[in-house]
């Protein structure tokens, strides 16, 4: 299925969507390169799953890796999905962090919630945001607005 096949109001609705998302990622990955006391190794230490996977992330040895990953990760899914070029590629990256994020501290009966904003009983935002991307995944918009439009518009017309 392609755009085309959605009539402009539910077209005009994933762009939102993408722009919205898109803004989440960017704003978070700006905001933690710009703030020298962020890390992801109280985040990763404190994982409820996969403990062992985690806190390996979180190490001395790896921790200046995924930082600066995480950051560049998120900063260029933002860019991807604002931009409205490449917004496949940044769907995937995001979803894979989400879910990244989620496994860390996942909304599992019985396991300790970590740093959250309220409860949760198996779904979180994480997870609701990585559904959302994979939704832009299977209906990218890029052809509806953004950049990919502006290129379709100046390549020539072949007969």
């Amino acid at each position: 299925m392609n755009t085309n096949q959605l009539t402009s109001a539910q077209t005009n609705s994933l762009v939102v969507l993408r722009l919205l998302i898109g803004w989440h990622f960017l704003y978070e990955g700006v905001i933690k390169l710009y703030s020298s006391s962020w890390s992801a190794k109280g985040y990763l230490l404190s994982a409820s799953f996969l403990q062992g996977f985690f806190r390996w992330l979180g190490s001395d040895s790896m921790i200046t890796i995924v930082n600066t990953l995480n950051v560049t990760a998120l900063m260029l899914v933002g860019i991807s999905l604002l931009a409205g070029f490449k917004t496949r590629a940044g769907a995937l990256v995001g979803i894979v962090l989400l879910l990244f994020y989620y496994l860390a501290h996942p909304a599992f009966p019985g396991l300790p919630q970590g740093p959250s904003e309220g409860s949760y009983w198996l779904v979180n935002k994480n997870l609701i945001e990585a559904a959302a991307l994979y939704v832009l995944f299977l209906l990218p918009t890029e052809s509806a607005f953004g950049i990919a439009k502006l290129m379709q518009r100046s390549r020539p017309q072949t007969a």
